[in-house]
């Protein structure tokens, strides 16, 4: 039997893949403390997409069970005035129950999910391992690419780069943060990445 842990849950509109690099501002009473908390105890929060609702106000309808522990790797006050946080994205995580706390934080029971194996992409995902490296080439992707540590050798790694970068909707995302076969993740993003070229 999986261990079930609580922590803060954090829902966007946006999904986090494990080696991810997600900059947030942080504007909201309860997030702000959240955010304190977390640094003061050097613990994370779960990212999890929001599957109806909105980000800020109050909580979300519903949110995607699947989601990504984050840590805090950096923070800076921005121009204008709001906390700016740099998190990481470290392991996948399940939801299987939450509560919302006097706050309105919302405080997620989850189990964790087991890491991709290690697995190198295979010659036929080349051309996607080369997309990559031009996405990151990208002038406006520097902040990403600033705290990012490459592992091109590792299929998981490039599987989950391409499915935060590449135009995606948000449904297919998440089928592929779901996924447990990293080289089956690149399989689909081939066949996503053909498909668009050809249309």
């Amino acid at each position: 039997m999986t261990a079930i842990q609580e922590l803060p849950l954090f829902p966007l509109n946006t999904t986090l893949f494990p080696c991810g690099i997600l900059p947030l501002r942080i504007f909201e009473t309860r997030y702000l403390d959240m955010v304190s908390a977390c640094l003061r105890t050097d613990a994370g929060f779960g990212v999890v997409t929001i599957h109806q609702g909105n980000e800020t106000g109050s909580q979300p309808v519903s949110i995607h069970p699947v989601g990504t522990l984050a840590r805090i790797v950096d923070f800076d006050q921005l121009d204008d005035g709001l906390l700016g946080i740099t998190c990481l994205g470290v392991q996948r995580l399940r939801v299987v129950g939450h509560r919302v706390q006097s706050d309105q934080l919302l405080l997620g029971q989850v189990q964790w999910l087991p890491d991709d194996p290690q697995q190198a992409p295979l010659s036929a995902h080349e051309p996607l391992v080369r997309v990559l490296r031009d996405l990151l080439e990208n002038e406006e992707l520097i902040p990403y690419r600033r705290l990012l540590v490459p592992h091109w050798e590792d299929a998981a790694w490039v599987g989950n780069r391409l499915a935060e970068l590449l135009p995606l909707p948000l449904q297919t995302r998440l089928g592929l943060l779901e996924m447990t076969d990293p080289r089956q993740r690149l399989d689909i993003l081939l066949a996503i990445f053909q498909e668009q070229r050809t249309a």
